[in-house]
């Protein structure tokens, strides 16, 4: 049985078709036989112009009348646009069931009628028939499978090709997805590995296995892995992207900011690279630097969020506070379900002492996202220095829940249980305060200096 799955896209079939066009225009004249006109159907089914793969169906089927490699191609078609009953009614029809191509087409069919054990039977069939060239066979199957999103049994055919032909790279790269698919890294990166060994210079390897480690957080690895990937192809914009990436995860900055204008000259739309160059130079705490480029950013694309946000976020280091709502509020106007603005717009409206609106603008984010340890607790200080000792005592409660490690919480709930008139439960939380940073002592005295009245009022007493 001859395997004739599909026509490559390569020159022949680009002159091919070339010439059908001219025929098509009145500017030329020939005569196409059953091979060139699959090419063309397959050509056109390629690009997705299904309209033009009918029209030189139907040319093939006026010069050659019934023939079934073209009526195999009706029932492609019938796949292509959605309609499955059709082609499987056009396969059925068909004189030459054992067409290898007819069996797989059949195969794809009954898996979308969920008929899926007649299509198993069927995948059964096909490979035992099939003997010197059964590697390609699983493949084709997995294919159907991979089309469908069922990586786990499109994994199984994989494998079992795997099994008969061991440097099957088309094979490998299929078999390296499905693992990523279903969260496998670690036999993903053994499968990119092999393709790697088989072949040292296919530079999607290298990068499909930068995206596993990056995806893992192994972001060492990732490195070493687009580095080989643009060694092979210096050309490739999305590699050189994703260094740069990987780089601003290792802290790499100045590095990452390199490679970004590397990128930059690979590609025509500036606007994202700028950004990710400011956000370097605001990693480094060149604040300046970082702004000009976050403008740059704001020129192309001025409905930018994240740049209206980063601007707003470098000039508060810079204490501009005016300058910084100005544009946080901008960013708000795009998105006001950013959790993060909201806090930025408190730090700013805190910084020029304006603490009810900054109160306003954390609960805002609060009710966005509850899960703000650090937040809370800005709320809690607000709530201490306003004397509402309650509230501050539960907000420092919560952030505690959230994260125990906060800077200083132990003591601020001391103080709020102090100021509460609860000298035990404060003395419970002052000792863990202490515990964890002997200057804890000291700072409850400046927050509290009525303990000490209290403790020679009592030493006082004793006497």
């Amino acid at each position: 049985m001859n395997r004739k799955l599909s026509f490559s896209v390569d020159d022949e079939s680009n002159d091919i078709v070339k010439r059908y066009e001219q025929f098509l225009e009145g500017t030329a004249t020939g005569y196409f036989d059953v091979e060139e006109l699959e090419m063309i159907v397959e050509y056109y089914l390629r690009k997705g112009r299904t309209k033009d793969c009918t029209k030189a169906l139907e040319l093939g089927l006026q010069l050659h009348p019934n023939n079934n490699a073209l009526r195999t191609k009706r029932a492609k078609i019938y796949l292509a646009v959605g309609d499955t009953k059709k082609a499987f009614k056009v396969l059925e029809s068909l004189t030459e069931t054992t067409d290898y191509e007819v069996q797989i087409l059949k195969i794809e069919v009954l898996l979308k009628l969920d008929r899926t054990h007649e299509a198993r039977l069927l995948s059964d069939k096909v490979l035992k028939e099939e003997t010197d060239d059964s590697d390609n066979v699983y493949l084709d199957i997995a294919y159907i499978y991979l089309g469908l999103g069922d990586f786990t049994i499109a994994l199984d055919f994989l494998k079992m090709g795997d099994k008969h032909n061991r440097k099957n790279s088309d094979l490998l790269f299929e078999l390296a997805f499905c693992y990523e698919q279903c969260d496998d890294f670690d036999n993903a990166i053994t499968t990119y590995n092999r393709i790697i060994d088989l072949d040292p210079y296919v530079d999607e390897a290298w990068f499909n296995l930068g995206q596993i480690y990056f995806a893992m957080q192994d972001f060492t690895h990732a490195l070493e892995a687009y580095d080989f990937a643009l060694t092979i192809n210096e050309k490739d914009s999305l590699t050189c992207l994703q260094k740069g990436h990987v780089q601003f995860q290792l802290d790499q900055f100045e590095d990452a900011i390199e490679t970004y204008r590397e990128y930059q000259n690979m590609t025509t739309d500036k606007w994202q690279s700028d950004l990710f160059i400011a956000e370097c130079y605001e990693k480094l705490e060149n604040y300046e630097e970082s702004i000009k480029y976050y403008l740059h950013s704001l020129e192309a694309f001025p409905k930018n969020f994240e740049a209206l946000t980063g601007v707003g976020i470098c000039l508060l280091e810079l204490e501009r506070f005016l300058e910084s709502q100005d544009y946080i509020k901008q960013a708000l106007l795009l998105n006001d379900e950013a959790a993060d603005a909201w806090v930025y717009l408190a730090e700013s409206y805190v910084g020029l002492d304006e603490n009810e609106d900054a109160l306003l603008s954390y609960l805002k984010s609060i009710t966005l996202d509850p899960e703000q340890p650090d937040t809370l607790m800005a709320i809690a200080n607000i709530c201490l220095e306003k004397g509402e000792y309650e509230t501050a005592k539960q907000y420092y409660l919560m952030a505690s829940g959230m994260d125990a490690s906060l800077e200083f919480v132990d003591l601020f709930i001391a103080v709020a249980y102090f100021k509460l008139g609860n000298p035990s439960d404060s003395a419970i939380y002052l000792e863990k305060a202490i515990r964890a940073d002997e200057t804890a002592a000291s700072l409850f005295l400046e927050l509290c200096p009525e303990s000490l009245e209290n403790s020679d009022n009592e030493t006082t007493d004793k006497k």
